[in-house]
C-alpha cells in the first residue's frame, strides 16, 4: 500500500495547513492555528478545490481528537508544550523578510517578546544556540521557545517585510 500524500503550507499570520491524499483520493486538509485550534476540511471528490464540510475544533477539542487518532502524536511545527506553558514552535522566515540578512540581535526577539530563538534549521544544517551576531537568511526555519503569547509576537516579527 503506498504511502498517503500529505503537504504543509505555512500560512503567514494563521499557521499550517496540512493537506492530505488519501489511497482512495479523497482530499481533506487540517489548519493548524497559531492558538492551537485546527480547522479540518473535506473536499468534494467530484470537485478536489471545492469544500464539502469545514469544522472548527477548540484546543481541547482537537488534543482530544489528535490522541484517539494516535496517542503519540507530534506535530511537525508544534515542537513540544508542558503543563508550564511553554511552547516550542518552528517559524519559516521568508525570503522577502526585513530580516533577510540581519543579525539575529536587531530583532531584540527575547527583549520584546520573552521568547528565544534555540536554532536555525538552515537547509540540512542546525544551528543550536545562535549568538546575537548570526545572520539570519530567508528560509531560515527559526526553533523558537516561549510562551503562546511571546511565540505569536516572535511569529509578528519575524513575519515583517
Amino acid at each position: 500500500m503506498p504511502a498517503p500524500r500529505m503537504s504543509a503550507t505555512p500560512l503567514p499570520g494563521i499557521g499550517v495547513k496540512y493537506d492530505l491524499t488519501t489511497r482512495e483520493h479523497e482530499h481533506l486538509s487540517v489548519i493548524a492555528h497559531r492558538d492551537g485550534a485546527r480547522t479540518v476540511n473535506v473536499y468534494r471528490s467530484d470537485d478536489p478545490d471545492a469544500c464539502a464540510h469545514s469544522l472548527r475544533l477548540t484546543v481541547a477539542e482537537s488534543a482530544a481528537l489528535i490522541d484517539a487518532l494516535m496517542p503519540a502524536h507530534h506535530s511537525p511545527n508544534l515542537l513540544h508544550t508542558t503543563d508550564l506553558g511553554l511552547v516550542a514552535e518552528r517559524i519559516e522566515l521568508s525570503t522577502v523578510s526585513h530580516w533577510n540578512g540581519r543579525l539575529l540581535g536587531e530583532t531584540r526577539m527575547r527583549t520584546e517578546t520573552g521568547a528565544s530563538i534555540v536554532a536555525v534549521l538552515r537547509r540540512a544544517e542546525a544551528i543550536p544556540s545562535p549568538a546575537p551576531d548570526f545572520r539570519l537568511a530567508g528560509g531560515d526555519t527559526l526553533i523558537v521557545i516561549g510562551t503562546r503569547e511571546g511565540i505569536e509576537a516572535a511569529a509578528q516579527i519575524l513575519g515583517r517585510e
